[in-house]
């Protein structure tokens, strides 16, 4: 029988649906963005943030959240051997890589994009009297709530490519977790010259860009900061697409 890309997709969409952990992660990464988003927009009297920060103000947990997602479907095959039937069924081996990255990532845009709306509805609901609500129709906004689900995809994606690319989940997950939690940490230590050269373009710096609608000093412009993001999502996908064709299960 032949293997087409169509059927790749689906048996991978079979795979990610019928885990029960799916269900679970994308439930509470969509409850992070809300419940963050909700609190920040309540709690917050200063000046130096808009509602659209606010509202998605949980996003670095709910890109966590939705990494730990695609790392379980990358090396969650890798864990039970189940991985050797899917490449002998899939020879070619390259087109699974890219089901489960198409998988993971539309997954996480559909859901985040919604929760990203969610989280702007709520939070202007609950907005601090002190702080001007924005509409849909404002510069910028609906870019940034459509960016932000953009984002939370491609994030979804790295944790696919580093699942397989590492072959192993809790590896996966303690990369992205050091990528886009404890490396900005670290990086504020430096000294300032060459903190303030890099910090941009650290890969969740770089990403959560394109989710704001003002532009400060120290920042990469929107798109410039997804399109970096992207890249390292590239580089990701292109190492694991080369160990995936080049190693053994």
């Amino acid at each position: 029988m032949k293997i087409t890309p169509g059927g790749v997709i689906a048996a991978e969409w079979t795979k990610f649906s019928s885990l029960r952990s799916t269900w679970i992660t994308t439930g509470i990464s969509v409850f992070l963005l809300i419940a963050f988003g909700m609190i920040a927009s309540a709690s917050f009297s200063g000046d130096n943030l808009t509602s659209i920060d606010l509202a998605l103000s949980g996003s670095a947990l709910a890109a966590l959240s939705v990494g730990v997602l695609g790392a379980l479907l990358g090396a969650g095959e890798y864990t039970t051997g189940m991985i050797r039937a899917t490449l002998a069924t899939v020879p070619r081996r390259l087109p699974v890589l890219w089901s489960k990255s198409l998988v993971a990532g539309s997954a996480a845009f559909v859901t985040m994009t919604a929760g990203a709306f969610a989280a702007f509805v709520a939070g202007s609901a609950v907005l601090n009297a002190e702080i001007g609500a924005l509409d849909l129709g404002d510069d910028g906004v609906l870019r940034a709530l459509l960016s932000a689900g953009l984002y939370l995809g491609l994030v979804a994606v790295l944790g696919v490519a580093l699942g397989m690319l590492v072959r192993s989940s809790a590896g996966a997950i303690a990369i992205l977790a050091g990528l886009l939690l404890i490396v900005p940490g670290l990086a504020a230590l430096l000294p300032d010259s060459i903190s303030e050269a890099i910090t941009p373009y650290l890969p969740s710096n770089a990403g959560s860009a394109v989710m704001t609608i003002t532009h400060s000093d120290g920042t990469l412009a929107p798109w410039a900061g997804l399109a970096v993001f992207a890249g390292y999502v590239v580089v990701t996908l292109a190492a694991t697409a080369y160990r995936l064709k080049t190693t053994d299960a």
